[in-house]
């Protein structure tokens, strides 16, 4: 029994000896580690950052990223705690550490408390790591040891964080934090960073510039509000939420910081093509890491022609004063209000960037001069029209430059069920117009039809094939697409237009060429292996880029020695967005890709400027610059094409009664293989036998027709109210009820005993006469149609006509 009990205290003694020795081992391996931390006096001296070199093609100095112990350098300038804004120190800490001023350093319950939120909202809201432990990573870490996720590392970073509390104040570690953090954009500590976004110093903040700058220490690159405005918006957005919710600031005025909307611009230091060194930064940072980029000493070779760099900014800032000092009676009544523009040159063969011109000033904080609008998100109007016709030469059969497209007023169907009624830029319609003088001209309605014809599906995916990323989902838009309906980026369409130069295959934009590291190893070279395979026939490619430089065909629209055209072929499309706010030049040669843009970096509309007027200018000039070293020569024509004579009004084969012939271009087997039966003789007269769409534009416009072969009693039918595309308003001072519009058939030689009115369908009250009919306005599109009834009993259709009716 004795013995029994005598084992349990044996083996509890063996245990307590057993702890007590692992707690020694324990307490001296912590000791050990203690002793092999650096010394936190260093603080002061422990800021190194190894200097980064941006360069152009040609290995000239574009930007040079500071050492920041170069207090010099512009991108640190080390300022007291008193020199920066409340509202940053208040939204740093709200948004970093909410318990700085409390912790000692480390925050057990912080850390905790961060990864339930984060897991909580499927995002990362808030960091584990308190202030002093981001310092401690920033002043005595390696960029090994920084990134790594070990154990023993966030051991080293909360003692050297313990360490840090006990040896500095709250403020004192406050202002190294603030002056070593880096946020983004060339900018390391709080006074650079105000500079470089705002253009002022960190002093002079407001709430709404604190919180944004509070949000980008989590991930500069993706808040980067000049690259990524939503993004950085909705991080301020949860900035301004912690701040509320700890009382940093009150609710009515984080209200007011949300809705302020801010201007953002450089800071100048003899930066050299800006937009594009903060383009191929952000490309280095996601390929790298921000602190490779900042600290590891690395030779960044960009695409980068600086000369013609130089030249097109030049010419972006000619341009837009050129646009102010035109007499004042071509501006009338407001000016045309165009303070921005933005330039893209790129070389087709191999997708190098040889220009980014962002905006005409990049240190102008008064037109967001540091926003890139190269890359920013805007609507293309018609430049976004050779996507269409591509995809048609490449999907619908039979379809060729010289196919019959009608340009009269009507009525597209919508997913909604409404009918979709086009308009071309001028008012008017030009009746039957083939494919190549319709994408030539831009013409709008015939721009619709054959993307009916296409299908959105399909030319959504043709597009993204070309490099149009943005454009989203089917759901997401209409047959307003091919007139500019998506948003896509100046870069990504004149990418997608450097495919028709290159015989059908995409190109890969590149604004890196190479990086080495401070010993001169090569870490990256861009590829230069074939990419992308084909999105289109060598044959669709010519055809459209043989339309898009035929200056006899868009003459009619431009005329003969616009901006569009060149000392050498060259093919060109323009843009404009409602409201005149985006005016868009695109245009190619066999070796260069130009993209123009102006407009507002604000979104505010522009006066009547268009394409050709505003961004065409600006495109030709940058073209002429770009190409003069460059030889003459055309785009090669495919020897499988055919040319074919043909009767320019059906694209049919000439007949003795067609008005107008030429020769046009043909894909094998797309040839026409019968006469032309649109123009016919009768009784020894001329009539043109249209297509039933095309009836009431030509009867209105006087073309003599054969109403026997395009419908008999039909043929000489129309509606006289509402005309084709007619647009009512309705009137604010009456009621609803009272106001009404006459439906009426033209005056007919017809036996006409009664006719049946109606409106989308639905039946029209007969009006005074039986051959009027009365229906109540209703605001949207709609198509009026008519049934008549003749004296022998038969009923006829009348073609429908659509109009439009204005709330």
């Amino acid at each position: 029994m004795t013995a029994r009990r005598a084992k349990p205290r044996r083996l509890g003694r063996t245990l307590l000896r057993i702890a007590g020795w692992g707690a020694l081992a324990c307490a001296l391996a912590l000791c050990a580690l203690v002793l092999s931390l650096p010394s936190v006096e260093s603080l002061p001296a422990r800021v190194h950052v190894g200097s980064t070199r941006f360069v152009d093609r040609q290995g000239q100095l574009l930007y040079e990223v500071i050492d920041p112990s170069k207090q010099s350098g512009g991108l640190r300038e080390r300022v007291p705690l008193a020199a920066i804004a409340p509202s940053l120190r208040d939204a740093v800490v709200a948004v970093e550490d909410e318990s700085f001023y409390t912790n000692p350093g480390v925050d057990v319950r912080g850390i905790v408390r961060a990864v339930w939120l984060n897991i909580q909202s499927g995002e990362t809201v808030s960091g584990g790591s308190t202030i002093t432990q981001q310092l401690a990573r920033l002043a005595f870490m390696d960029e090994d040891e920084r990134t790594s996720r070990s154990l023993l590392r966030k051991v080293r970073e909360g003692l050297l964080a313990l360490l840090m509390g006990a040896r500095y104040s709250k403020d004192e570690v406050l202002t190294f934090y603030l002056n070593e953090v880096y946020f983004g954009n060339l900018a390391y500590g709080a006074e650079a960073a105000s500079r470089v976004y705002f253009g002022k110093s960190a002093r002079d903040l407001d709430v709404s510039e604190a919180s944004m700058l509070a949000g980008l220490l989590q991930n500069p690159v993706a808040y980067d509000p000049l690259n990524h405005p939503e993004a950085a918006r909705a991080r301020q957005s949860v900035v301004l939420d912690l701040m509320v919710k700890h009382a940093r600031v009150a609710p009515d005025q984080a209200d007011i910081a949300r809705a302020t909307r801010l201007s953002f611009g450089g800071l100048q230091q003899g930066m050299q093509a800006p937009h594009a060194v903060a383009y191929a930064r952000s490309w280095a940072e996601e390929r790298f890491g921000v602190e490779a980029v900042a600290r590891g000493g690395l030779v960044i070779t960009l695409t980068i022609d600086s000369e013609l760099n130089r030249a097109a900014e030049q010419l972006t800032r000619e341009r837009l004063a050129q646009l102010r000092a035109e007499p004042e009676e071509q501006q009338r009544p407001y000016g045309y209000n165009a303070n921005n523009a933005a330039v893209i040159v790129l070389d087709p063969h191999n997708g190098d960037i040889l220009a980014m011109v962002g905006s005409p000033d990049y240190f102008d904080r008064s037109i967001s001069g540091a926003v890139n609008a190269t890359i920013a998100l805007r609507q293309p109007g018609s430049a976004i029209k050779p996507v269409t016709y591509a995809a048609a030469f490449e999907t619908v059969a039979g379809f060729t430059a010289a196919t019959p497209l009608l340009d009269v007023p009507r009525a597209f169907p919508t997913r909604e069920g409404l009918p979709y009624l086009p308009e071309n830029y001028n008012r008017q319609f030009g009746g039957p117009i083939s494919v190549r003088d319709a994408l030539a001209t831009s013409n709008n309605v015939a721009a619709v039809a054959t993307l009916q014809q296409v299908g959105l599906t399909t030319m959504l995916d043709f597009g993204r094939r070309l490099g149009l990323r943005t454009l989203g989902s089917e759901d997401g838009y209409g047959l307003s697409l091919t007139l500019g309906g998506g948003e896509v980026r100046l870069l990504d369409l004149t990418t997608a237009f450097a495919a028709f130069a290159r015989e059908g295959v995409p190109v890969e934009p590149a604004i890196v060429l190479a990086v080495s590291d401070t010993g001169g190893a090569l870490l990256y070279r861009r590829s230069t292996a074939p990419g992308a395979s084909a999105a289109m026939s060598p044959l669709t490619a010519w055809l459209i880029s043989d339309i898009l430089s035929d200056n006899a065909a868009r003459a009619p629209a431009f005329g003969e020695n616009s901006a569009l055209r060149l000392a050498r072929p060259a093919a060109v499309k323009t843009g404009t967005t409602t409201d005149w706010r985006d005016n868009w030049a695109v245009g190619y040669t066999p070796d260069l890709v130009v993209g123009a843009w102006v407009g507002n970096a604000s979104g505010e509309p522009m006066t009547r400027i268009s394409g050709v007027t505003g961004a065409a200018p600006l495109w030709h000039d940058v073209m002429e610059v770009g190409s003069r070293n460059l030889a003459v020569r055309g785009f090669e024509r495919p020897t499988a094409l055919r040319q074919v004579e043909i009767c320019t009004l059906s694209g049919l084969l000439p007949t003795p009664e067609c008005q107008g012939h030429r020769r046009e271009w043909f894909v094998p087997g797309t040839e026409p293989q019968t006469r032309d039966t649109w123009i016919v003789r009768v009784n020894g007269q001329l009539r043109y036998r249209l297509p039933e769409l095309a009836v009431p534009w030509a009867r209105e416009h006087g073309w003599p027709l054969d109403d026997a072969a395009i419908g008999g009693d039909a043929g000489a039918l129309r509606l006289a109210r509402p005309l084709a595309g007619a647009q009512y308003r309705m009137a604010s001072d009456l009621p609803a009820s009272a106001q009404r519009m006459l439906l009426a058939i033209a005056a007919t030689d017809l036996p006409v005993v009664a006719i049946a009115f109606s409106v989308d369908g639905a039946s029209v009250a007969q009006g005074a006469s039986a051959l009027e009919g009365v229906w109540a306005l209703q605001p949207g599109a709609h198509v009026a149609a008519a049934r008549v009834t003749l004296a022998d009993g038969r009923n006829v259709d009348v073609p429908g006509v659509p109009f439009v009716v204005l709330p």
